[in-house]
């Protein structure tokens, strides 16, 4: 969590600059006719004060995301106390300067300052900074307080929406309705088909009083440089309102290939307010590590200026081949310098901060394939889709991410931290930060939270998203001015960060557009008109002006461009038979779940997933009556948003489609869970419909995967979802809490940097064992294919040798029919074959373990394992089958612990096995202390499941 940042003047040292955090003064919270009124906290947002103050319970509880409505629709004013502040400037220097600074308001409020109004704001992702120099001093009567009064964002939404000058627009409406489009507020605030509808309000971010004194003290010396712009104000009369950096090529641009032979440009922006004029600053960058330093470098005049933002910008070279480059955590090593940068300003000692960053080329290739590649390599014609870093093509493995939590105010880095380590572990090396939540923060100090940083320091690739989804919107002037501040100021942010690849404009809407324009092509034209004036012309200027080496795309799911430059979206211009852009899948007939002609065909694949249930330990966390304790109570059907019930309709209405898709994959593909014990029947089809969940994700992933090799030539695959908002149905892999899902431990299978996959048409009784690597280097080894019956009698077994390319997949082994497939004399439910395999490429040795059952284990003749666990040190547990073949062998973690099961011999991740008897198999758990309120726990807790317990006690 954020710790406060305690002023650093006193009242007899007025000669130093302060930067108080507004976490230091006493806040108070009241709604609109008063009827409540509590002490509240910053920073923070309305429900959660109304928790700490047991105005309400915990909002995920139970179905508090129906009972507690009535907090949107209502008003609610935060209240400060600034007399002590007052009394002191009274006191003090009164040539200092007091700036009020916002780096998060949610969303639509009026700001006061001793009576004063300051500003009316209504865009939650922009930053505010406000002198308030003159309020301070002058207190209107004997108002001596800060106030942020918040409006209903459902309701000012709503208005927006009846505005003459503001379009009707087509709006995807999950709950709250009519209102999502028209305010600059998390779209899935207002619900989604994966989370709740709180749309909560408050100052979510932290906020700070900074005050800008004359530190000249007639000596030059130099301060150390402070970690982090804001805190240059501690030691300076200067404020840093925006900083950036970038690293690029000289040269380079998002549309063309950067030259790698090029020597790095290091660009360097700031907007500053100062007390000190200056029409001669210097600016200087270092970077110690390396030995550079840029000396001085001429920037333009700094005025004296408190009321508005002064904009200076230096930039020098670093020559090719010094710096080591960075690279995603699966390719190389994600390296990373500190950069110092220095300001001058005459007559006052240099004042200067510290940040991370890193050297490396990005490009996102959308050109068209040759004709050589298509005659000679076999490539589908259309254009490329895919990502290069440093110079080398790359297959994304990935998920997409959605918001920590419901309530931004109480994420912590800890559980941020948590997910992303864990994205690291499953083999992935992207993700997409979905553009209907938040721009994730690059720290602390002013998100609350760290999140760009962490991905920087650990090696994740970061696809970033503008915040628009599944929606067209306005182009009134006051809208496109809002959003234009808002994307300038996060592009700058994150600019720095070596992580990010990529802004998409948003999610999903041309795709949505131009199907619902081919359903009804009637739809007035303004809709694809105001589409291409904002997310083909003005996001697209507005990113790469802030930033020079990254590409923009119009949307998450897209056709690609006619050209890049000018910039011609391609939407409906296709060729039969070529491949453009990317695509998504959402496939909910179970019962074709592992046909692979229902899978796109792609350059590369965003979005696709099946959705499950949490685990019976995340059911604990919010469910409050044993009644309530099976799949299809009132309170569990109400946390399945999907369909959506497209209003605020309670409980969702149309919630049993969702409930029914579950049970219908399980009932295709798993034994239906059913046992006299009714807890155990409900934590067995929770757990059954994750294990179909990762069945369908792993098969999708090695499709595409395989499509490395094929004409499509895809390159990228990142499942849907990552993470959970709430504890309820959804697309995860990981929990709320930080649990990890079946999923989770089958994508560090499928996503190994070499794999095998065995391919089966049921229909021709194909069989085909293909091999994929996404590694730079040729991999060579073999695929070992054995056969048991599920007694564990092994039946026969062969190895396959194979060679496959760079980034490519080849064919390991392949057969049809039946008779020639299975062990002779067997029946495909009495069988099944595990596949090991081994590579080696370069000087590193691969190895990767898969299962094929050639009919639906709901129909395969399982015994009962008798599996034995016996418990070791540091959380060991060796098991053990004494009977027959325990599919998905899985272990469950206490409730009350985070962490995740490793192999005690290779570490990798392991759980939801095969065990064979005669074949132990040992797990250690690795628990985080940070996220675990049960920091040690016992091993008699954990508890042991596989497929045989769906119907046997």
């Amino acid at each position: 969590m954020l710790l406060p940042l305690l002023s650093l003047a006193s009242l007899a040292s007025v000669a130093t600059a302060e930067v108080l955090s507004l976490s230091e003064l006493q806040w108070s919270l009241r709604n609109r006719d008063g009827s409540v009124n509590t002490p509240a906290q910053h920073p923070s947002q309305v429900h959660l004060d109304l928790k700490a103050a047991n105005v309400i319970s915990e909002p995920l509880l139970g179905i508090n995301d129906f009972s507690q409505r009535w907090i949107v629709t209502d008003s609610w004013v935060y209240r400060a106390d600034l007399s002590s502040i007052i009394a002191k400037r009274s006191q003090g220097n009164n040539s200092s300067k007091e700036l009020l600074v916002f780096y998060g308001i949610d969303t639509v409020a009026n700001i006061t300052v001793a009576g004063h109004p300051v500003a009316w704001v209504n865009n939650q992702f922009q930053q505010y900074v406000y002198d308030v120099t003159s309020f301070l001093a002058s207190p209107v009567g004997n108002d001596t307080s800060l106030t942020v009064s918040f409006e209903s964002p459902f309701l000012y939404g709503q208005n927006v929406s009846r505005i003459p000058e503001v379009d009707t627009q087509i709006t995807i409406d999950f709950e709250w309705p009519g209102a999502r489009g028209f305010i600059r507020k998390i779209q899935s605030d207002f619900g989604w088909d994966w989370g709740p509808a709180f749309a909560p309000s408050g100052v979510f971010k932290p906020a700070y009083l900074v005050t800008l004194s004359d530190t000249s003290n007639g000596t030059s010396s130099t301060p150390s440089p402070a970690s982090h712009p804001l805190l240059v104000s501690q030691d300076s009369g200067i404020f840093i309102e925006e900083s950036g950096l970038e690293v690029s090529k000289v040269g380079q641009n998002p549309n063309v290939r950067p030259d790698e032979s090029a020597d790095w440009l290091v660009n360097v922006t700031m907007a500053l307010r100062s007390i000190h004029a200056d029409t001669n600053p210097t600016l200087a960058v270092s970077i110690p590590e390396l030995n550079i330093t840029s000396g001085p470098l001429n920037i333009s005049a700094i005025p004296a200026a408190t009321n508005d933002s002064t904009w200076i910008t230096a930039a020098f070279t670093v020559p090719e081949g010094v710096p080591e480059r960075w690279y995603p955590h699966n390719l190389g090593t994600p390296k990373l310098y500190n950069f110092t940068i220095t300001l001058s300003v005459a007559d006052q000692p240099p004042v200067s901060y510290t940040t991370r960053s890193g050297f490396r080329t990005v490009f996102l290739v959308q050109t068209p394939y040759s004709q050589e590649d298509v005659e000679q390599h076999g490539i589908t014609p259309g254009d490329h889709w895919n990502f290069e870093v440093n110079g080398k093509t790359i297959y994304s493995k990935g998920s997409n991410l959605t918001p920590f939590d419901p309530f931004y105010a109480r994420t912590t880095t800890d559980k941020v931290r948590w997910v992303l380590e864990s994205v690291v572990k499953g083999g992935q090396n992207m993700i997409r930060l979905w553009g209907g939540g938040i721009y994730q923060p690059s720290d602390e100090l002013t998100g609350g939270y760290d999140f760009y940083s962490i991905c920087d320091e650990i090696g994740i690739l970061v696809w970033s998203e503008l915040g628009f989804s599944d929606s067209t919107y306005p182009t009134n002037d006051f809208f496109l001015e809002s959003i234009e501040r808002e994307v300038r100021q996060n592009v700058r942010r994150v600019k720095r960060h070596p992580s990010n690849v990529q802004w998409a404009g948003g999610n999903e809407i041309e795709v949505i557009l131009l199907g619902l324009l081919q359903l009804f092509p009637q739809l007035p034209p303004r809709f694809l008109d105001d589409f291409v004036k904002i997310f083909g012309g003005l996001l697209h200027d507005i990113v790469l002006q802030e930033q020079s080496s990254v590409a923009y795309t119009d949307c998450s799911t897209t056709n690609g461009v006619l050209s890049l430059d000018p910039y011609v979206l391609r939407l409906a211009n296709l060729t039969e038979g070529h491949i453009y852009g990317n695509a998504e899948l959402y496939n909910y007939d179970a019962s074709q779940a592992f046909n692979y002609s229902t899978y796109p065909v792609s350059r590369f694949v965003n979005e696709f997933g099946f959705h499950s249930m949490p685990s019976f330990y995340s059911w604990e966390e919010v469910l409050q009556s044993p009644g309530d304790f099976t799949f299809n109570s009132a309170v569990v059907q109400s946390r399945d948003h999907h369909p959506p019930a497209q209003s605020l309709s309670w409980p969702n209405p149309v919630a049993l489609v969702g409930q029914e898709q579950m049970l219908f994959a399980i009932d295709q593909w798993l034994p239906r869970p059913g046992t006299p014990d009714s807890n155990q029947t409900f934590a067995q089809t929770c757990w059954s419909t994750q294990v179909f969940q990762s069945l369908y994700l792993q098969s999708e992933i090695a499709f595409y995967r395989r499509g490395s090799g094929r004409g499509e030539r895809n390159l990228g695959a990142l499942f849907w979802q990552l993470n959970d908002v709430w504890q309820g149905v959804s697309w995860s892999a990981i929990e709320y809490s930080g649990r990890w899902k079946v999923v989770q431990y089958g994508l560090t299978s499928i996503f190994e940097p070499v794999m095998a996959y065995p391919f089966w048409v049921p229909e021709t009784e194909a069989l085909e064992v293909a091999v994929t690597s996404d590694l730079w280097d040729a991999a060579e080894g073999a695929v070992q294919l054995t056969w048991f019956d599920w007694s564990g009698k092994q039946l026969g077994t062969s190895s396959h040798a194979f060679s496959v390319p760079s980034l490519n997949s080849t064919v390991a082994f392949q057969a049809q029919g039946l008779s020639n497939i299975l062990p002779s004399g067997s029946k495909a439910e009495g069988v099944w074959m595990l596949l090991n395999l081994t590579a080696k490429a370069g000087n590193k040795t691969y190895s990767q373990e898969q299962h094929f059952v050639p009919t639906s284990l709901g129909k395969a003749n399982l015994v009962d394992p008798k599996i034995k666990v016996t418990s070791g040190d540091n959380l060991t547990f060796t098991l053990s089958a004494q009977g027959g073949v325990a599919p998905f062998t899985w272990l469950d973690h206490p409730a009350g612990t985070v962490g995740y099961f490793v192999d005690a011999t290779s570490e990798k991740p392991l759980n939801g096995f095969y065990l064979v008897p005669g074949s132990d198999r040992t797990v250690r758990f690795v628990q985080s202390a940070a996220l675990s309120t049960v920091t040690d726990p016992s091993p008699s807790d954990f508890v042991v499941r596989s497929l045989w317990n769906n119907t046997h006690l």
